[in-house]
C-alpha cells in the first residue's frame, strides 16, 4: 500500500489530481474488504490500480486497532468464517489466522443462556436436554405461520417463551420496530442444536487474523496506489478520464442522486471503554434481549486474541435510526426498500464503465467471507 495524493484537504489537492493523466485499469471506490480483494485480484492480474476512501483508514468495518495491548474490533466483532476453501486459502495469504472460535451468551433478565439454542440452553430453562424431548417440546410448542412476519415465522421455528427471551427484545432494538412488523427474511433461520454445542458458527474454517483485520487489508493492498480522506463524489469526473473502469463500494442511491428516494439503514453507535481489570465477562460477546436495557450487546476484545492484558476494553453497541452522516449498517430489505433498489440496479447496470459491488452497492448484508466471493466474482465478470 502506498499513498500517492496530496493531503484532499488543501485547495492544492483538486487542482493537482485534476492535472494528473495516470491512465488507471481500475479506480476502486473503498478500501474495505471488497475494494481491496478487487484490488489484489486486478493488481495480481498485471493491471494498475487506485484505491480512494473516504475514510481515514482502509479495511472498512473490518478496521481494528490496538489499544493497551488489545486488539479492538472498532465497528463492532468480526469474526472469519467460511466452508469454502479457496476464500480461506485467499485471505490465509495475507494474515496468520489464530484458532478463535466465537462464543456468545445472551442475558435476559439478569440470567446468562447459552446461544445459538441448544441442550444446554433447554436444561437452564427446562430441566431437560435429551433431543426427544426437545424435539415434542418443539412440536407441541410451536405453529404454522400466520403471515410473513418475523414474529410469525420465529414463532413457529421455536415457540412463545424462547422467542420472547431469545429473539423478541434484541431484534426490536436493532431494527426499531416491531417483530410483526418486520419480513421474516430478515431472520432466515433460527439455529436450534439436538446437541450442547455452544459455537456461534460451524464453519469448517474459523478465525481472526492475528493482528487484526487492518494489518491484513495492509498487506492485500501492498503495492497499490491507495488515498484516504478522499471523497469520490469531488473527484468523479477526474476518475472516469482516468480509469478504464470504476469500482463502486459506496450507496448506490446516493451515486445517483436518491432519485428514486434513499434506502433505509439501520445504523450503530459505539461506546468504547478501557476498563482497569483483567476480565469484564466470561465470553467476547454478550447479547442483551431485555427490551428496556438500550444496547443490544456488549464486546470484550481481548477474548479475540486471548490478551493477557492487565486491563481490558469493551464495546456496547447501541443500535440507531440511520440518517446522513451515520454509518448505513444493515439494510432494511423490506418489499418497499427491495423494490427502490431494484430500479437502482437497472441504471447500475446500463454504466458499462463501473462495477458496482458490496454492502452498500448491493444493498444487501453480507459476511465477509461472502463480501471476498463477491469481489471474485465481479473481478472474473469485469476481464469478459
Amino acid at each position: 500500500m502506498r499513498a500517492i495524493l496530496a493531503s484532499p484537504k488543501s485547495l492544492s489537492f483538486l487542482y493537482f489530481i485534476q492535472n494528473l493523466s495516470l491512465n488507471y485499469d481500475y479506480i476502486i471506490v473503498g478500501a474495505g474488504l471488497f475494494g481491496a480483494t478487487f484490488a489484489r485480484l486486478a493488481s495480481d492480474a498485471g493491471k494498475k490500480c487506485l484505491v480512494i476512501d473516504k475514510r481515514n483508514h482502509i479495511a472498512g468495518n473490518a478496521f481494528t486497532q490496538n489499544m493497551q495491548g488489545i486488539v479492538v474490533h472498532q465497528y463492532g466483532a468480526h469474526i472469519f468464517h467460511t466452508n469454502h476453501k479457496p476464500i480461506w486459502d485467499f485471505v490465509n495469504r495475507f494474515a496468520k489466522f489464530n484458532d478463535y472460535r466465537h462464543l456468545v451468551k445472551v442475558s435476559y433478565q439478569n440470567q446468562l443462556y447459552s446461544f445459538p439454542i441448544n441442550q444446554i440452553t433447554f436444561r437452564q430453562l427446562f430441566g431437560f436436554s435429551d433431543a426427544k424431548t426437545i424435539e415434542k417440546y418443539l412440536v407441541k410448542n410451536t405453529e404454522r405461520p400466520i403471515d410473513d412476519s418475523l414474529e410469525s415465522f420465529a414463532k413457529s421455528q421455536v415457540g412463545e417463551k424462547l422467542f420472547e427471551i431469545f429473539i423478541k427484545g434484541y431484534t426490536e432494538k436493532q431494527w426499531g420496530r416491531s417483530c410483526a412488523e418486520l419480513p421474516s427474511s430478515i431472520l432466515k433461520r433460527i439455529p436450534v442444536r439436538s446437541n450442547s454445542d455452544e459455537y456461534y458458527f460451524d464453519d469448517d474454517f474459523q478465525g481472526i487474523p492475528i493482528g487484526g483485520y487492518t494489518k491484513m487489508v495492509e498487506k492485500m493492498l501492498d503495492g497499490i496506489d491507495v488515498q484516504l480522506n478522499t471523497d469520490f463524489f469531488s473527484i468523479k469526473n477526474w476518475c472516469e478520464t482516468n480509469a478504464h473502469k470504476i469500482v463502486y463500494t459506496g450507496p448506490i442511491d446516493a451515486f445517483f442522486d436518491n432519485q428514486f428516494g434513499e434506502l433505509e439503514y439501520r445504523s450503530l453507535r459505539f461506546e468504547i471503554q478501557i476498563l482497569q481489570q483483567k476480565q469484564f465477562q466470561e465470553v467476547a460477546v454478550i447479547n442483551y434481549s431485555d427490551a428496556q436495557i438500550p444496547f443490544t450487546r456488549i464486546i470484550e476484545h481481548k477474548h479475540f486474541e486471548k490478551s493477557n492484558a492487565d486491563r481490558t476494553v469493551v464495546t456496547k453497541e447501541f443500535p440507531q435510526k440511520w440518517d446522513i452522516g451515520k454509518e448505513p449498517f444493515y439494510p432494511i430489505n423490506d418489499k418497499e426498500n427491495n423494490t427502490r433498489y431494484a430500479k437502482y440496479k437497472t441504471l447500475a447496470e446500463k454504466k458499462s464503465k463501473y462495477v458496482f459491488g458490496g454492502r452498500l452497492a448491493e444493498y444487501r448484508y453480507y459476511d465477509m467471507h461472502q463480501v471476498i466471493a463477491s469481489a471474485m466474482k465481479k473481478f472474473e465478470k469485469s476481464k469478459k
